[in-house]
């Protein structure tokens, strides 16, 4: 290991009998370990760490030269060497006025000009010009996609719906995901098939699930119409993906279609065509103020210095609690419901890209990687697993996430509310943080009312719930993951894990249409021959 980071390991030793309690004994802790930018405050406090840990992380940045990291990640260098390709979600965001040449190619035009289509898309949805196939004007939005084209566009409409413009008001968005049909079939109950649109995301158009969606809303608009497949899917789809000929070979026209980059993975794909239910949900001044947010974290991260960098700083406190503490759970608890979806979103962000064990020159990895990630909006998780974290065997990690402000001119009675959250939101933290120290009396407790606490936590803390604050905190953790990739040496932008699955599945589709059950293991052999007699009796 280097010298810095067994320097950490010698402060782990030095600190692993001091309680969190003592650690916030210390003069001006507040103020020396919270940071502010664009929109958002980050408080460190509640970490399990004194000045000179602080010193050693940054040293430990400095020795794994995050500096040359970060400019190669925005300028457009080749990250993902997997794949041989950059990973350039921030080029998304960049102003029309700015530039990125990479490979003789000005990526910031391609961005605005797929940027200018949407906003067509989005103005002729939200002034009843699309028309479906008797005429009638598109007010039912449905978004077919998985993971990333479907968790990161779900979790901004659901943070975002109090945004939404008068002209919106009459377009429901919808999202549709599991590939069993489920959502699907039951949504279709409710739908209008006159009046249904669907977006049809999908980077790779080969992900089957998505597809087998879209062909059974397909044959729900055939069924229902009694018209032909070409002139519906001219209709009633928009594709948005990486590969436009193979959507075009599936039936999308090419007008129909939202262009986006091999270089942006799916996971980091919102801020691109993937973020048309967005657009339609905030319209485009929503959508380019979400776009400014994830901007101006990315202009902090680029040029703050490591020791006021909050992406830099939160993965270099993730890294102290993964591989010095000794704590591999992180609960994500955000106190306020819009942010609902966001543990979702941050589970593949996160475990998608660094739950890896093979580093970047091929070998194991010497020490953990990615966390298990989980949450829940805060008021639940109380009332279900903050059990465990408050008197469990678990050490646990936790990022409270609130805003400071909300309902600003609404009734006393919302504003009270929003005060509860904020009292709750503080007060987990707290007994998390101080354990019995936190009630402030004598009183004697029997074993199982005792709280240890010494349970580490980050807050951070929203001005208020805004698309530009949300795009600042979403650009935040984007960062924080590859911060963490590049200490630990592993790659965050591939998935092979992923695709491995795929394969599998393929091939045993076939197995399930053939009625074959051989050349599998014994369990998968049984189970194939059990389900297709089970299919055969009815």
């Amino acid at each position: 290991m280097s010298p810095a980071w067994n320097k950490l390991q010698a402060s782990a030793d030095r600190l692993r009998g001091t309680h969190l309690r003592q650690l916030l004994e210390s003069e001006n802790r507040f103020d020396s370990l919270s940071f502010s930018a664009a929109h958002l405050m980050l408080d460190l406090s509640r970490q399990r760490i004194d000045s000179q840990v602080f010193d050693e992380l940054l040293e430990l940045a400095q020795e794994r030269d995050l500096s040359s990291a970060i400019a190669a990640l925005l300028t457009g260098a080749v990250v993902n060497p997997t794949e041989n390709r950059p990973a350039l979600h921030s080029a998304l965001r960049m102003p029309a006025d700015s530039e990125l040449v990479v490979e003789g190619v000005d990526l910031v035009a391609g961005v605005h000009e797929t940027l200018a289509k949407m906003d067509e898309f989005v103005a002729k949805i939200h002034s009843g010009q699309w028309r479906g196939y008797t005429g009638r004007a598109i007010s039912q939005v449905v978004n077919i996609g998985v993971g990333g084209s479907d968790l990161g566009p779900l979790m901004t409409c659901e943070a975002l719906s109090e945004f939404r413009p008068p002209e919106a008001e009459g377009v429901e968005i919808h999202f549709v995901s599991s590939m069993d049909g489920s959502q699907l079939s039951n949504l279709l109950l409710e739908l209008n098939p006159e009046t249904t649109l669907f977006v049809l995301s999908s980077k790779s158009f080969g992900t089957l699930d998505t597809l087998a969606n879209a062909s059974t809303a397909i044959d729900w608009l055939m069924e229902s119409s009694g018209l032909g497949r070409e002139l519906l899917i001219h209709q009633h789809f928009i594709g948005v993906t990486s590969a436009p000929q193979k959507a075009i070979n599936w039936g999308i026209s090419q007008k129909n279609i939202l262009k986006f980059w091999d270089w942006t993975g799916g996971r980091y794909s919102l801020w691109s065509g993937i973020g048309l239910p967005i657009a339609l949900t905030t319209g485009m001044q929503g959508f380019r103020e979400l776009l400014a947010g994830a901007h101006a974290m990315d202009q902090h991260f680029a040029s703050a210095p490591f020791e006021q960098n909050l992406p830099v700083l939160l993965a270099l406190i993730g890294i102290w609690n993964i591989n010095f503490q000794d704590i591999h759970a992180h609960a994500i608890l955000p106190y306020d419901g819009r942010l609902a979806h966001l543990p979702a979103y941050l589970e593949q962000l996160e475990m998608e890209s660094n739950g890896k064990s093979v580093k970047l020159d091929g070998e194991l990895a010497e020490s953990r990687t990615c966390p298990i990630l989980w949450g829940e909006i805060g008021p639940n998780a109380q009332h279900a697993f903050y059990q465990l974290l408050h008197q469990g065997t678990e050490r646990v990690m936790s990022d409270f996430i609130v805003p400071a402000r909300r309902y600003e001119g609404r009734s006393a009675g919302l504003l009270e509310q929003h005060q509860l959250a904020l009292a709750n939101c503080l007060a987990q933290a707290r007994v998390l943080a101080l354990g019995d120290a936190a009630l402030n009396d004598s009183e004697e407790r029997p074993p199982w009312q005792r709280y240890a606490g010494n349970q580490p936590s980050s807050v951070i803390l929203l001005e208020t719930l805004t698309p530009a604050s949300l795009g600042s905190l979403i650009a935040l953790y984007e960062h924080k993951v590859y911060i963490q990739a590049v200490i630990w040496g592993i790659n965050p932008f591939d998935q092979w894990g992923v695709e491995l699955g795929k394969k599998v599945a393929n091939d045993l589709i076939d197995s399930l249409h053939q009625g074959s059950s051989s050349g599998y293991d014994q369990a998968t052999s049984g189970l194939l021959a059990t389900i297709q007699k089970l299919q055969e009796e009815h």
